[in-house]
């Protein structure tokens, strides 16, 4: 029972750079559907569950040389799409017109930013060879609170976005770009 416990607060926490990026996400898409909740929601369980497998079929000995530059991979990714952001939320209309809309819930877009916050969940699969759970009912786990928790995150970010517009579309670049800050700091200083 003790392990649960341990899996599913891993699993939270795995989950919460996935979460945040997730209400980015609701924030820029203006007339959110059910099914493309869904398609984020798949992009970031999906990612967050096979990365931990991952890790844990790699083992320690390949994991150190992962581990040596993944922050520096999701924060120049997360830093990048912040940054897109921002610029798109102060673009004015007429050049809005003059140029094809950027999708947020394109596959390109979500691979990358799945990929960029599930990085941490591949080194977390190294720790799960000490749990007793079979490595499928880890990954189960984390994939579930990661999809649930992107899916909720979505329509957080949509409210937000109906009720706040371009702003909270620059607050969702922020947001990416600190998520890619923390992910950098955590990686070297602690």
């Amino acid at each position: 029972m003790i392990y649960m416990i341990s899996l599913f607060m891993l699993a939270l926490g795995l989950a919460m750079d996935a979460f945040s990026v997730a209400v980015t996400d609701g924030v820029m898409v203006p007339d959110l559907k059910l099914r493309g909740a869904l398609k984020i929601g798949a992009y970031f369980g999906v990612f967050q569950a096979v990365m931990p497998c991952i890790g844990y079929f790699l083992g320690v000995g390949l994991i150190r040389y992962i581990e040596s530059i993944d922050h520096w991979i999701a924060f120049i990714l997360l830093l990048i799409i912040g940054v897109n952001m921002i610029r798109e939320a102060f673009k004015n209309d007429d050049s809005e017109e003059n140029s094809p809309p950027k999708d947020p819930l394109g596959n390109k877009t979500l691979f990358i930013l799945a990929v960029a916050t599930s990085i941490d969940a591949l080194a977390a699969g190294v720790t799960l060879i000490t749990m007793p759970q079979s490595i499928m009912v880890s990954a189960l786990v984390i994939g579930t609170v990661s999809f649930v928790l992107s899916v909720a995150g979505v329509y957080i970010g949509k409210k937000c976005g109906d009720l706040f517009g371009n702003k909270a579309q620059v607050a969702g670049g922020i947001v990416l770009i600190l998520i890619g800050t923390k992910i950098l700091a955590e990686h070297l200083f602690f």
